[in-house]
């Protein structure tokens, strides 16, 4: 992956416009690890290959980002975005990383199912 350029990314947002999609967003601020310290409080959100089709969207911000897709009864975003790629199946993943590298949020559209 490589840091968000928002006219690529946004170019890709707009060419799955309008389409039925799947998509695979999740955020995570480290569930896997709270058995190392009990005081820490653990959230995180995952849903995978959710059919939608949205109107458009919108990649904004100056880094770490946020890119939101506008459904017909609402909207779906992710938020503190830095990386991304677009993978040789052309779907756009996108994900935030912290200061150390770790993943903090995902989001990916997809025209085929994710495995």
């Amino acid at each position: 992956m490589k840091p968000i350029d928002r006219v690529e990314v946004q170019q890709k947002i707009d060419a799955l416009a309008g389409s039925d999609v799947y998509l695979h967003l999740e955020t995570t601020n480290g569930a896997y690890a709270t058995h190392n310290d009990e005081s820490f409080f653990s959230a995180g959100a995952y849903i995978r290959n959710a059919m939608i089709r949205y109107e458009h969207g919108k990649i904004v911000g100056d880094g770490p980002y946020r890119a939101g897709l506008k459904l017909e009864i609402g909207w779906v975003y992710g938020e503190g975005l830095t990386h991304f790629e677009i993978d040789d199946q052309g779907r756009l993943l996108m994900a935030g990383l912290d200061f150390n590298g770790k993943l903090a949020v995902a989001m990916q559209i997809s025209a085929s199912p994710f495995e």
